[in-house]
């Protein structure tokens, strides 16, 4: 069942639901009124014959018969009156063509020494119902019976029976009908969004232009859809180009790697010194493919994205990757750090920092380098050959190489994965020029405590 159809019936069900509701309650009512009327007129009839008042509404002599055709409608008197004395015989009969049966509670009011009392009751007499009052008239004098018949009233009720039957069912097509109208007018937008997804799925395009009109839940989840196909497009695109790139990038360590292979196999006709530089190159580029596997490994999966954030004071970070980097290649690096705290993860930011100052060794002369931390903006400054305004605009993209570097031992991803990591920090990276010479490479943070993206 579609959500339109589940809509349509839930409306209809609901609206008639009250409408049975108001239909019975209503025949409830109009019933109960109905009967109170007709026991209070009959009680009066009884009381205007019990003291004797000659003015009742009752044609005297008159029978009520039934039309030849069933219907006593056109009956002269539809009213029944009887005397019953103390014993229970009734002398009088009055607008009847017969005598009503008398029950023992007839014949006790009767025989009542106290007037007044009236008891009502509904029978049946030769397939015609009448609803009987009977009044005592005290004093052991006996009880006055007065019955009306109901033909005329039952007529009335079955008729307003049908027509809150047929009201019930006009407002069930209507409430249909209307909740059709609605549920088209409200689904409608979903429909197109269901069949766009459909498209997505069985055709695997995610250029499909969605709609995202509107400010309400269906507009909201057209513009999340259209914002999420955008996300996998770009994705599958970014995705496709570090494919391409990543072979491209492997092909050169591997043919190295096999060259040497072929080499080895004449190890035994290679110098000493050969045999040197053979295994040196053979551990060189075995190191930079491993180094290049594990970056991709990481700007692939999003490895760091796994770590939980804390609160991360940024000197802390600084320092230790400044730690890490001096031990590896004894170089002199100096920290120079305020007291900056932010939410974020620590072990990614110590590799994006360790990145910064491993790329800074690479192209840096022997001199000291700085690491400056302020105000969640982290800054690595080297006094080497500096950067090109050309190459500072593709520096942190995957794989790029600067015409300096292409000679030098490096995968090109380490600035990406700085890149990537200070876009989860809500912040950027940046390269500009140091005065006296040199490059001064970073990226910032948000300085807010709190915000990183989970």
């Amino acid at each position: 069942m579609s959500l339109r159809t589940k809509v349509v019936v839930a409306f209809a069900a609901i609206a008639g639901l009250v409408a049975a509701l108001m239909g019975i309650l209503s025949y409830q009512a109009t019933d109960n009124e109905v009967w109170g009327q007709l026991d209070r007129s009959l009680a009066a009839t009884a009381g205007q014959l019990a003291a004797g008042a000659t003015t009742v509404a009752l044609p005297i002599g008159k029978k009520n018969q039934p039309d030849p055709d069933g219907d006593r409608s056109g009956a002269a008197d539809p009213i029944i009156a009887q005397l019953i004395s103390p014993d229970g015989t009734v002398h009088e009969v009055t607008g009847s063509a017969g005598t009503l049966p008398i029950t023992d509670t007839d014949r006790h009011l009767a025989s009542m020494t106290t007037g007044k009392v009236a008891k009502e009751r509904t029978v049946v007499v030769g397939g015609v119902h009448y609803r009987v009052c009977t009044l005592a008239l005290g004093a052991k004098r006996g009880a006055v019976l007065v019955a009306r018949d109901l033909g005329p009233t039952d007529r009335i009720m079955a008729g307003l029976a049908t027509m809150i039957v047929l009201a019930g069912v006009l407002v069930l097509i209507a409430a249909a009908a209307v909740g059709w109208f609605i549920a088209w007018r409200i689904t409608r937008r979903l429909v197109r969004l269901a069949e766009l997804a459909e498209r997505v799925r069985s055709t695997e395009r995610l250029d499909i232009e969605v709609p995202t009109g509107g400010r309400d839940e269906v507009g909201r989840l057209g513009a999340a859809l259209d914002a999420m196909l955008g996300r996998l497009a770009r994705s599958r695109d970014d995705q496709q180009r570090l494919v391409q790139d990543a072979g491209h990038e492997l092909r050169t360590p591997l043919t190295s790697l096999r060259t040497n292979v072929a080499v080895l196999r004449q190890l035994d006709d290679l110098t000493p010194d050969a045999r040197n530089r053979l295994i040196d190159d053979l551990d060189g580029e075995t190191r930079e493919l491993t180094d290049l596997v594990n970056e991709l490994i990481d700007l692939a999966t999003h490895r760091h994205d796994l770590e939980s954030a804390e609160l991360v004071a940024l000197s802390e970070v600084a320092e230790a990757a400044a730690s890490r980097v001096r031990r590896r290649s004894g170089r002199e690096i100096l920290v120079d750090a305020d007291r900056t705290v932010v939410r974020g993860r620590r072990q990614a930011l110590e590799r994006a920092v360790s990145n910064l100052l491993e790329n800074a060794v690479k192209f840096a002369p022997e001199e000291p380098i700085d690491v400056v931390v302020k105000d969640g903006r982290i800054e690595v400054r080297d006094r080497g050959p500096g950067m090109s305004e050309e190459d500072g605009q593709h520096v942190f993209e995957r794989f790029y190489r600067a015409s300096t570097a292409r000679g030098l031992p490096g995968s090109g991803l380490g600035l990406a994965i700085v890149s990537q990591v200070a876009d989860s920090h809500g912040g950027d990276v940046f390269v500009t020029s140091r005065e006296g010479g040199g490059a001064v490479v970073g990226f910032s943070v948000n300085s807010k405590p709190g915000h990183v993206e989970d």
